[in-house]
């Protein structure tokens, strides 16, 4: 499968996240301080909890149920209670356009 859009570069807010779906497959979008665009999956490995709905910090994106936040590089949760990371996916940007192939994860 080739890369997909996800959305619009434009549509992202700076250090916020945003929940898309590509291919079947829900993944959060953030737009970093540095101009870097992570995706993620986007539930939490904890529970059944969108990561979208976190919040941004830094290179983190935390939990707003369970207080544990994944870094947005490796998709490693940093603090308990989730122990299990999240996948993370190669981003294309082609103009204004955010690209993801939701089978092709991160090799961190």
């Amino acid at each position: 499968m080739t890369a997909q859009r996800a959305c619009a570069l434009s549509e992202l807010e700076q250090d916020a996240a945003k929940r898309v779906e590509v291919d079947g497959v829900a993944i959060s979008l953030v737009l970093d301080s540095n101009g870097e665009v992570h995706a993620i999956g986007d539930t939490c490995t904890h529970g059944d909890v969108s990561l979208s709905e976190g919040f941004v910090d830094g290179d983190t994106l935390e939990c707003w149920a369970h207080g544990s936040a994944f870094s947005l590089i490796t998709g490693k949760p940093l603090n308990l209670p989730a122990f299990e990371p999240v996948p993370v996916f190669v981003v294309t940007i082609d103009g204004d356009d955010v690209l993801i192939d939701p089978n092709v994860k991160k090799e961190i």
